[in-house]
């Protein structure tokens, strides 16, 4: 056992294929396990792992709006644990471990659903203002 602390969301799966849809707008990860997840460009914008985003608890947690037609500029390696994405609204500070991938594939029904109550309950659209 290791004395080296662990990161947050540290991968137990390893992808073996990352593919950009000719729109930009999915991601597919394939894992070695045999589990392959199509995430949305818009699912991953709003769900990105950055402090923007998630804040540094989960009261700062915040409600991103207006990104049903956010794009994936760039996939970009980070050392061999995760990749950055860059979306076409400028966002690119979050960086997506394998861990964080697979657990937003597996999530991905709560998740979106958690999201779209969120909007709701704010007040908020997923279309552009």
């Amino acid at each position: 056992m290791s004395d080296e602390p662990r990161m947050p969301h540290e991968a137990q799966v390893w992808p073996v294929e990352l593919r950009l849809s000719r729109d930009r707008r999915n991601l597919t990860v394939s894992f070695d396990d045999g589990r392959t997840f199509v995430l949305g460009a818009e699912y991953l914008r709003v769900e990105s792992p950055s402090a923007e985003v998630q804040g540094h608890a989960p009261s700062e947690r915040r409600t991103v709006a207006g990104k049903i037609d956010v794009a994936i500029a760039e996939v970009q390696p980070i050392g061999n644990y995760a990749v950055r994405l860059v979306f076409d609204d400028g966002h690119a500070t979050g960086i997506y471990a394998w861990g964080f991938l697979a657990e937003l594939g597996e999530q991905h029904g709560e998740r979106w659903q958690r999201y779209l109550a969120e909007l709701a309950a704010k007040g908020l659209s997923r279309e552009r203002k």
